[in-house]
């Protein structure tokens, strides 16, 4: 199983060679090493293959809209790469393969310090600090609770089917809302400030679901408020500033 690599944009654009060496080399030792042990293989791959789409939810068939030499790229290039060789490994060699395409995943015990907008919100909010939000914050995104996540990995390493299969929750919702959601189960009257947009940063984002739920009848069960909830509750319990 291949999970390895940066994920999160401030990290993946602090070390993008070493984003895309671990997601072309290493995804190739591994495929190589599968081959040997005649084993199967699993990539977690990514939404952000399909880059700033112009297709609207986004269904496995969709080729996607990524800017090859942009500052994403080291990313979702990347990803993209790896589940190339991924099939090409399977059609020459017959390794069985398993893909996932993970949207917008989060949930306790990630690094409050990694970038990614649910834990920034929390951070801030809890150093009683502003919250910023790249752009107007009219920009969406699909969450999904990691809970959900790991059922559907679960679910489809439980079948034969090998293409990619998306992992995300279609219930779209913007970034503003997501901060106003956080503010009101944190108490917080937290002033938005809002700053530059990201280069090539997407602007909607949402998983067309229907081949987890025909292959393997899969679809999120956990809703955003009650995920951000039991997300609060931990890093409440945990986090020291």
């Amino acid at each position: 199983m291949h999970f390895a690599s940066p994920a999160s944009p401030p990290k993946y654009l602090s070390y993008p060679i070493e984003t895309m060496r671990v997601n072309s080399e290493g995804t190739m030792h591994l495929l190589h090493l599968a081959n040997e042990k005649q084993a199967a293989f699993f990539l977690a791959s990514t939404s952000e293959i399909y880059g700033n789409p112009t297709v609207h939810p986004q269904p496995e068939s969709y080729y996607g809209n990524v800017n090859s030499i942009g500052s994403r790229s080291c990313y979702n290039e990347a990803k993209r790469y790896a589940e190339a060789i991924t099939y090409w490994m399977n059609r020459k060699y017959g390794i069985p393969v398993r893909v996932i395409r993970i949207f917008n995943t989060f949930g306790p015990k990630m690094d409050l310090y990694d970038g990614r907008v649910i834990t920034n919100f929390i951070n801030q909010i809890m150093s009683k600090r502003n919250l910023t939000i790249y752009g107007d914050g009219r920009q969406t995104r699909s969450f999904q609770y990691i809970d959900d996540l790991l059922e559907g990995i679960i679910r489809l390493l439980g079948t034969t089917y090998e293409q990619p299969v998306n992992l995300g929750n279609p219930q779209e919702v913007t970034i503003l809302e997501v901060a106003e959601v956080l503010k009101e189960l944190m108490k917080s009257n937290a002033q938005i400030e809002f700053l530059p947009l990201p280069e090539d940063d997407p602007r909607r984002r949402k998983p067309d679901i229907t081949v987890s739920r025909t292959i393997m009848d899969w679809e999120p069960a956990i809703g955003l408020q009650d995920a951000l909830a039991r997300t609060i509750q931990y890093y409440q319990g945990q986090y020291i500033h």
